[in-house]
């Protein structure tokens, strides 16, 4: 009832053999070299250039928000880890002075 029923493994019926692959040789014509095209865009015109973005108030405001919102959690984060770690220093302080305190009061009374 406890324990577990394992599958078996079906075992092979025959010896597998792989795919035959069948490789045929192909011939490599040169073809003739293409003349280098002349830029579509004639010399007079202007270059186009990258789009602007542009920042409406409503958008400062939006990344002010979550840049405050990211340093605030990083912040959180980080004190609460100091925190852990001098909460674990102070406990480990504690236990060496007691350890310490009971070592010597067992020599002394020998």
């Amino acid at each position: 009832m406890f324990r577990p029923k394992l599958p078996t493994m079906p075992q092979p019926t025959g010896t597998v053999t792989p795919p035959a692959v069948v490789i045929e040789p192909t011939t490599i014509t040169p073809g003739t070299p293409a003349p280098p095209s002349a830029p579509a865009v004639p010399a007079s015109a202007p270059v186009p250039s990258r789009p602007t973005v542009q920042v409406t108030p409503g958008t400062a405001l939006a990344l002010v928000g979550g840049g405050t919102a990211v340093v605030l959690v990083v912040g959180a984060v980080l004190v609460s880890m100091l925190l852990a770690v001098a909460v674990t220093a102070a406990s480990v302080a504690v236990c060496a002075v007691v350890l310490r305190s009971l070592l010597a009061s067992g020599a002394k009374r020998r």
